[in-house]
């Protein structure tokens, strides 16, 4: 694996920084700010990172899952209040079915299980799906699973809206019994082997988003230790302090590394390898995770604890992030039942 990356994907993160840098939040205020946040989600779509899963000629994906991390990992930084995993999962599914592109005017979003850790699924007879739809801004419906036969049909039902949750950049949305319909021109059906490789992509999605998150909550913990003063002197000449942010660094790094991982495996290795190396990323970037954002919050001390710092944005953020395709646990027991440890593999999980 050559982690060096080529000149066209320092160009994709230059570009993806600046797009962050110009137009995401800077401040709880202003993720109330309706017509920044269009300017933002104009600017994304303008991009086109939202189809680089779409297939190109010979059905290959447009561009990496490094690529679509990169993007991924700088809209975490900035905690970017756009919709962007959800799409790029879309895609991917559409692909992997044959199913022919998304209208552009259109954005979909994919429907999880009530649990978040897996896709949602219609068994044989049910003519109604329920779950979660995540990444929901602007999108009217999601992409779930039909199982049909010894494989499963590529569905999509309506999505009316979404709240912010635990998130205050991301909006998702419960579907309770909606009626799905089979998506016109699909080929294929998905099987075990689709699934691993599309959760493989969706996990190391998620662990590049964790990644941002991590680095936007360490450079505003870091802003604010260089301001703020106690006793006469900044907060951050405390050894205490420093010893503090340099152990969410080094933990921002680690998980860079071992996310950058993920998302090489998703395109190279086989589909159960990938998943094990993307099972392995997601519990170790969501555990790093809340210790770094937790720690951020800790930094700003009192001020920290209040809705006008912007520490706990990162924090929610990270907790979505978190949840979504399984937490710490959900992936830990998908690295011990692959590795036949102990556990059942469903191939959704």
């Amino acid at each position: 694996m050559d982690v060096r990356p080529s000149a066209e994907q320092r160009a994709l993160r230059e570009a993806a920084a600046r797009l962050v840098d110009d137009l995401a939040p800077k401040s709880v205020a202003e993720l109330g700010d309706a017509a920044r946040a269009a300017k933002l989600d104009a600017a994304l779509a303008g991009s086109g990172w939202r189809e680089l899963r779409v297939p190109a000629d010979g059905g290959a994906p447009l561009a990496s899952a490094v690529e679509a991390a990169i993007v991924a990992e700088e809209l975490g930084r900035g905690a970017a209040d756009t919709t962007f995993l959800g799409p790029t999962l879309a895609a991917e599914l559409r692909r992997r079915a044959g199913a022919p592109d998304a209208p552009s005017d259109a954005p979909e979003t994919v429907l999880l299980r009530p649990d978040l850790a897996g896709l949602a699924v219609a068994e044989d007879g049910d003519a109604l799906c329920s779950g979660v739809a995540v990444d929901t801004r602007g999108v009217a419906s999601a992409l779930a699973l039909a199982r049909s036969g010894d494989g499963h049909e590529l569905v999509s039902v309506p999505v009316a809206g979404g709240s912010p949750g635990r998130d205050l950049t991301r909006p998702v949305a419960a579907v309770e019994g909606a009626p799905f319909e089979r998506v016109p021109g699909a080929v294929r059906r998905l099987g075990a082997a689709d699934l691993d490789a599309w959760t493989a992509l969706a996990l190391a999605l998620t662990c590049a988003d964790l990644v941002g998150t991590m680095r936007g909550a360490v450079r505003l913990a870091c802003s604010y230790a260089t301001v703020r003063e106690q006793y006469g002197v900044t907060i951050g000449s405390f050894q205490s302090v420093q010893h503090m942010l340099a152990d969410a660094f080094v933990s921002a790094e680690g998980s860079k590394s071992i996310a950058l991982h993920a998302a090489w495996a998703a395109d190279t290795l086989p589909p159960d390898k990938a998943l094990d190396a993307a099972a392995v990323a997601k519990a170790y970037c969501a555990r790093a995770a809340r210790a770094v954002c937790e720690t951020a919050v800790q930094v700003h001390g009192g001020i920290g604890n209040t809705w006008e710092c912007f520490a706990h944005v990162h924090l929610r953020r990270a907790f979505l992030s978190t949840q979504v395709l399984g937490d710490v646990g959900t992936n830990l027991e998908r690295v011990v039942a692959r590795r036949g440890l102990g556990g059942v593999h469903d191939g959704l999980r």
